[in-house]
């Protein structure tokens, strides 16, 4: 790392079911609405939950030229749709700009696995004269990063993790030591997720993960409340533009604000259950905080995982009492999953834009859904409205299947 190479976030696209889009996504969080509903993407009776995050009212052909958007499943459109976004909010005009220095750095937990699960659906019903010709390249999951490239001729480093549901924070995190290092000046980054096929959908709810409140979709994720019973899958995709801090400056480009720490770590426990002391989890947040030369007391918001499960979220909530000590009862704390559902690999990448994005707007989403706190979830929620806040640092929290554990600490533009 390079202590005069600063890292800022000045796009950001989303393509998420609370909304399309930087502004879209802040008018969902806005309305403090949860767009969870019954599943509409294929017949979901067979299984105990069906409920889900869908992402409504997209058409890839707004944002991709119609005949290449035909040959892309809907994982790579929600990508180059996101990143598209991203780029325009950043102001960043890709012919301009110095190809070899721009890199795409995305995350995802099942990359087009669903599409290739549709694929042999029509396989075994109509023979292999209808499987789609594009198959071999969209069920990869580097189809996401590799797409940006092609989409936007960036020539930079490029990769793509498939390291579950804390993939989409490793990405932006990677891509923040990409520019950190010199390696390329402006990062492309993020995570996408289109899980919503039967057997995508069904692999978790046999592991009885997910939420079973059918006749009541809209408040099925419940971060940190007594009463949830698991999380609900979504589908969507988040982009952030990283750029070296300096050449965003000289260029007058639009600052949400700075990523300076990322951590990183691993349970060595359990696939799917974290590990109950949540000390890991607590490595990983100092981790991020230490490279950021950031003091526990001087963090005022953390945006947590908060996955709506019962082990996951005292397990996190331990954990940032373990970081944070007394402070941890000071410090405003949410779980925006209520609103959107758990994009997996999409969900840390949503969820750093959201930090950014507030830490510019000086408001704060409340965790929906959060009518009785759970007694070993007790820190200081914030709930109802939202919260007006201006904190210099906030951190994001994501946790993963193999137990992974990563976090982000971002500073206030101008801090």
């Amino acid at each position: 790392m390079k202590p005069d190479r600063r890292v800022v976030v000045t796009g950001i696209g989303a393509v998420t079911p609370i909304g399309l889009g930087v502004e879209g996504l802040w008018t969902g969080l806005r309305r403090r609405q949860s767009a969870i509903r019954a599943i509409t993407r294929f017949d979901a009776s067979a299984f105990k939950s069906r409920i889900a995050g869908e992402v409504g009212d997209f058409h890839p052909s707004d944002h991709i030229e119609e005949r290449r958007a035909r040959r892309l499943d809907r994982y790579s459109q929600f990508t180059i749709a996101a990143a598209r976004m991203a780029l325009a909010d950043a102001e960043l005009d890709m012919r301009r700009e110095n190809a070899d220095r721009v890199g795409a750095m995305m995350g995802t937990a099942l990359g087009g696995v669903a599409h290739g699960e549709e694929q042999y659906h029509n396989f075994l019903t109509l023979g292999p004269r209808a499987v789609d010709p594009a198959l071999a390249l969209t069920v990869f999951a580097g189809a996401a990063s590799c797409n940006i490239a092609i989409e936007f001729g960036c020539t930079g480093p490029n990769a793509t993790n498939g390291m579950s549901c804390a993939s989409g924070a490793i990405a932006v995190g990677e891509a923040f030591r990409v520019i950190a290092r010199d390696e390329a000046d402006v990062m492309i980054a993020g995570g996408a997720e289109a899980p919503l096929a039967p057997l995508c959908f069904g692999a978790f709810a046999i592991i009885r993960a997910m939420s079973t409140r059918n006749d009541d979709p809209a408040h099925a994720s419940r971060p940190f409340d007594a009463g949830r019973d698991g999380f609900v899958m979504a589908e969507a995709s988040a982009v952030l533009i990283l750029e070296e801090r300096g050449r965003a400056l000289a260029r007058g480009a639009p600052v949400y604000a700075e990523v300076c720490g990322y951590g990183l770590t691993n349970d060595a426990y359990h696939m799917t259950a974290p590990r109950p002391d949540g000390s890991q989890a607590a490595r990983c947040i100092r981790n991020a905080l230490a490279q950021a030369h950031v003091s526990p007391g001087e963090v005022g918001y953390i945006n947590a995982h908060g996955s709506s499960t019962p082990l996951n979220d005292p397990t996190e909530t331990s954990a940032v009492k373990q970081v944070f000590g007394e402070h941890a009862y000071r410090l405003a704390f949410s779980g925006t999953k209520g609103y959107y559902g758990h994009a997996l690999g999409a969900s840390g990448a949503i969820e750093a834009a959201i930090c950014a994005l507030a830490s510019r707007r000086s408001w704060f989403p409340p965790t929906v859904n959060l009518e009785t706190p759970d007694p070993a979830c007790d820190l200081d929620h914030v709930t109802g409205d939202g919260r007006r806040l201006d904190p210099d640092y906030v951190v994001s929290n994501s946790f993963g299947f193999g137990g992974i554990n990563a976090a982000l600490v971002f500073r206030k533009a101008g801090a």
